[in-house]
């Protein structure tokens, strides 16, 4: 390991005026996301397994977001709607619906807002039965593809996410997912913004209590069954900057939307994000054996941006860590030594690779016999 220069420290704890805010919630699960860093700024019980009730939909969506890239499905395919459709659910149900009637033959897009816009139910299972031929293998490739996608803690029975024994997500997740489907689908993300949705002249409203109440707020989806309580995985921007939440477990509808208008807001408010630039000068000195010189500097290969509490950063340290002493030859460029950022609150270390920021060549056959010496009479002085 290796110190670092002053300079580069000061850059990293750069102190803000701001006072931190203590985070707390009532919910049972709660998470608090940075967009471009995927750093989990906040997180209760965010690894723990949970039951995402109609935050499921999100997944439904993604599926088929897949299957239209695909060529499987188009926005323009027609899907019938079947029976069991409209009895598992329809309005007789007296849950979510988009308000489908049997044999009627909704577009993908129609589909899509309904499950998203209304969290129709009866939507999921038409579109589950239209692309896998029923919900049950339309929920295995769900499953499926969650688990390539690195959410390994979903298990998926359903495409609604009524309630189903095994059918679960983490809340981290569920926020990577949400994150996923920003960035992969900008196309499709649009939909999630939509106030409201009329289908058989039966106007009904996006549940997401953020829309239209917080600048910035463009989704996503709201959950709720009574053994799940209520849920909401959230997305926000301000200032260039996005944050996801999913917060769940809560015990009304007006709770989920106090504690999600509060939690967004200190996404914002009591977290930053730095940048911290990569330059020209060395941020640190590394010894090398058999070299033309005996040290190289090493700095950032690209940009890193580092996402924490405000409170954090002051106390943040950094090392580099390396496997030396370091051999010549080396060249500027070459990646010799990592950083290591610890910051209190992040459970893990942020690391960014170190490249040297000059040419170290080979010493002749006379400097390395000298070296070689050198080495050994180190060696007795020690022993």
């Amino acid at each position: 390991m290796s110190k670092l220069c002053a300079p580069f420290i000061a850059a990293l704890s750069l102190c803000l005026t701001a006072n931190a805010q203590l985070i707390d919630t009532q919910a049972d699960y709660a998470v608090i996301m940075d967009y471009e860093t995927q750093d989990v700024l906040f997180s209760k019980n965010g690894e723990e397994l949970m039951i995402p009730a109609s935050m499921t939909k999100i997944m439904t969506a993604h599926v088929i977001y897949e299957a239209i890239e695909n060529g499987e499905l188009s926005l323009d395919t027609e899907l019938i709607v079947s029976e069991r459709a409209w009895r598992e659910g329809g309005w007789a149900t007296g849950g979510s619906t988009m308000g489908l009637e049997i044999g009627e033959t909704p577009t993908v897009e129609d589909l899509l807002r309904g499950v998203i816009i209304l969290s129709g139910n009866d939507a999921c299972i038409v579109l589950a039965e239209g692309l896998s031929g029923s919900e049950e293998a339309f929920a295995r490739r769900m499953t499926e593809l969650a688990h390539d996608m690195g959410l390994d803690s979903a298990t998926f029975k359903n495409a609604s996410g009524l309630y189903q024994e095994g059918h679960v997500i983490s809340a981290v997740d569920l926020a990577k997912l949400a994150r996923q489907e920003i960035d992969k689908f900008p196309q499709y993300y649009k939909y999630y913004s939509e106030r409201e949705m009329t289908w058989n002249g039966i106007t009904q409203q996006n549940r997401n209590p953020l829309l239209g109440k917080m600048d910035g707020a463009d989704g996503l989806k709201t959950g709720h069954l009574e053994i799940s309580g209520y849920g909401l995985t959230a997305s926000a921007v301000r200032d260039g900057k996005r944050r996801v939440l999913v917060i769940n477990g809560l015990p009304s509808s007006q709770a989920r939307a106090d504690e999600a208008s509060r939690l967004m807001r200190l996404a914002f408010t009591a977290f930053d994000t730095r940048t911290i630039e990569p330059g020209d000068a060395a941020i640190a000195t590394l010894p090398v054996w058999n070299g033309e010189e005996r040290e190289v500097g090493v700095k950032l290969a690209d940009s890193l941006r580092v996402a924490a509490h405000r409170s954090a950063f002051p106390d943040a340290t950094a090392e580099v860590v390396y496997n030396g002493p370091l051999k010549a030859p080396i060249q500027a460029g070459d990646q010799i030594a990592q950083l290591v950022i610890s910051i209190e609150g992040k459970s893990e270390p942020v690391t960014a690779p170190l490249v040297a920021t000059e040419d170290v060549g080979t010493l002749n056959f006379l400097g390395r016999a000298i070296e070689g010496l050198s080495l050994k009479l180190g060696e007795r002085e020690d022993a």
